[in-house]
């Protein structure tokens, strides 16, 4: 049986081990201009230093009552339309990004001991857009999206399997049929954080702000 004390097993864990984490200096001052490309560079770095799923990131939404709720999901795509997304937009997140068209990103990549944080307002791409956006992906991605109900009740583990099954069969035959629900999100960001872990403590934190159509940069205290 595992060790189940929580307390001991806390303590027991290492933050950025040194055998397994690569903590690289950062100097903000050699930062571009816009977040994109740092976010892009820091993204390649991630994927060359072995970082399982680095595409994968917390989004934090509210309901109409401002109450919290956050996921994992994968990204779709960062360019100057913003970071890109996708769900049902009958799905809980659909329904509360109708609602409250605000949202944040993390991502985590503790090989490097970066961090990057985005809060912005989300706008859906036009429907051909995530229709295309649904088709460049797997078949697997496609019958999932024709499984639908997704955040629904359900009633039992069978009606998931049947379901699922008449989905890929659905996806195998035609790889273009539509899933009239899926939607791309793109969030526009207003922040975007930089976090650079630092063995001694003195972690980089370079923010991105969002000002009169251009981006201000500033230093935060970690």
């Amino acid at each position: 049986m595992p060790d189940t004390d929580l307390h001991a097993l806390l303590a027991s864990l290492r933050v950025w081990a040194p055998d397994a984490t690569d903590l690289r200096p950062f100097d903000p001052a050699t930062a571009p201009a816009t977040p994109v490309p740092l976010f892009t560079d820091w993204f390649a770095d991630a994927v060359a230093a072995g970082q399982p799923e680095p595409h994968t990131m917390t989004l934090a939404t509210a309901d109409a009552a401002g109450h919290p709720d956050a996921r994992i999901v994968m990204l779709h795509g960062a360019d100057a339309d913003g970071w890109s997304f996708a769900s049902h937009a009958t799905s809980r997140k659909g329904r509360q990004l109708d609602a409250h068209p605000h949202a944040a990103l993390v991502f985590y990549w503790p090989v490097l001991g970066r961090q990057v944080r985005l809060r912005g307002t989300v706008v859906q791409a036009p429907s051909d857009q995530s229709q295309a956006d649904l088709h460049a992906r797997s078949t697997g991605a496609l019958a999932a999206a024709l499984t639908g109900s997704q955040s629904e009740p359900l009633a039992s583990l069978g009606e998931l399997e049947r379901r699922s099954r008449e989905a890929w069969t659905r996806a195998r035959a035609n790889p273009a049929t539509p899933s009239p629900t899926w939607t791309l999100y793109r969030l526009q960001p207003l922040e975007v954080e930089f976090f650079q872990g630092d063995p001694d403590r003195r972690h980089v934190r370079l923010r991105y702000v969002e000002e009169d159509g251009g981006w201000r940069r500033e230093l935060l205290w970690p």
